[in-house]
């Protein structure tokens, strides 16, 4: 089942934490994908799905609206800007070291991109698909067809929001800018404030007559069949992007991501650990003093494995590269076969006699009393 990302997940929060949970938990990603301190490609995206999640989730009325209504009533409610003001971002930060001017700087650099670039409108939303995969799956890789919910641009209005025929017109309060400043003096001081417009809450266009398929909204929810390779050597929680896979943006930026996260069922057999496979295999008592031959299931097939003489109970042995391939190419895991020794719960006479007899042998008598022979 394909799901817009979870704001709490994203957090890493449960859905009944209290403000100072998620407060702490945003400032510790803060911390780790804050721009001025990771410069890793991917931590402008991470710092600004984190704030986000924030925004939403420190806000009583946002939280409340998201818990009831999900991602749709975000975004048929709040605007960006809308989503962000409010949050206590500039404290938050400024304790962390880093340091913004005011809101309109803070939003500036969320969504036009920091250090100044302008990154223009708002990409889509990214979206989360789970699959499940068997162990055979992660080691040969797989490819595969999935279907996804998302949204995309109407096809009755191609997007605009209007009625076919007919086409939004220009906001006359902001004059299509979407915002609009707000000039207030106290003395010899000015003070300039931009808020977004109320009368096309951002958008900078009106619609007098609205699509009927769309309602207005210029998008509609569509299925789409996504073809997905999973490459050999996935891990449980392993994320995979398909890129422009996601939501259509609103604004008309870039399309959303799609995240394919991937979990592992258990295999009857075999436990991963890394990309080692382990197994455990029992063998006899005599078989592990005298040693012998032992058939082993791999992934790929049965092998034999010798078990040399005098084997001791919990002795691993590998069969080398019979494990999971590693996820960057280079070869593959190993194989990790656990021996364990059968002590019968049950004997014979004639086993306890010749067991006695093997006993007087090694001078062990006594022990062997106290253990095999305990009910004789």
């Amino acid at each position: 089942m394909s799901t817009k990302r979870d704001y709490y997940d994203i957090l890493g929060v449960s859905k009944d934490a209290d403000k100072d949970s998620i407060k702490s938990a945003y400032r510790k990603l803060a911390l780790k994908y804050h721009p001025d301190r990771n410069k890793s490609p991917e931590a402008e995206e991470k710092f600004k799905e984190i704030s986000e999640a924030y925004a939403i989730l420190s806000d009583d009325a946002k939280r409340a609206q998201y818990d009831r209504f999900g991602h749709a009533g975000i975004a048929g409610r709040y605007t960006q800007e809308d989503i962000f003001r409010g949050a206590n971002f500039e404290e938050i930060l400024r304790d962390l070291g880093f340091g913004f001017g005011g809101f309109s700087d803070l939003f500036e650099n969320l969504f036009r991109g920091f250090g100044g670039t302008s990154r223009g409108p708002a990409r889509g939303t990214d979206l989360r698909y789970d699959m499940d995969l068997t162990l055979e799956d992660v080691v040969k890789g797989v490819t595969t067809s999935i279907e996804v919910p998302r949204t995309e641009k109407c096809n009755t209005c191609g997007g605009s929001g209007a009625q076919p025929g007919t086409s939004p017109r220009t906001c006359p309060k902001c004059g299509g800018e979407g915002q609009v400043q707000n000039l207030r003096s106290a003395g010899f001081a000015r003070f300039v404030t931009v808020q977004t417009c109320g009368a096309c809450r951002g958008r900078g266009s009106l619609i007098d007559r609205p699509c009927q398929t769309c309602r207005g909204m210029g998008v509609e929810k569509r299925t789409r069949t996504i073809s997905v390779n999973v490459p050999p050597g996935v891990d449980e929680g392993s994320s995979l992007r398909i890129r422009g896979q996601g939501d259509v943006s609103l604004e008309g930026g870039a399309q959303g991501d799609l995240y394919v996260v991937t979990h592992v069922k258990s295999h009857p057999v075999f436990r991963r650990e890394g990309d080692d496979l382990v197994v455990e295999k029992t063998i006899s008592f005599p078989d592990a003093a005298l040693g012998c031959q032992l058939r082993v299931l791999t992934i790929n097939g049965e092998v034999e494995l010798n078990i040399p003489p005098g084997t001791k109970s919990g002795s691993v042995f590998k069969l080398k590269g019979k494990g999971v391939p590693r996820i960057n190419g280079y070869g593959r895991g190993d194989e990790l076969v656990v021996v364990r020794i059968n002590v019968p719960s049950k004997l014979s006479q004639k086993q306890r006699d010749l067991l006695r007899d093997l006993a007087k042998e090694f001078g062990a008598e006594e022990g062997l009393k106290k253990s095999f022979f305990k009910k004789s």
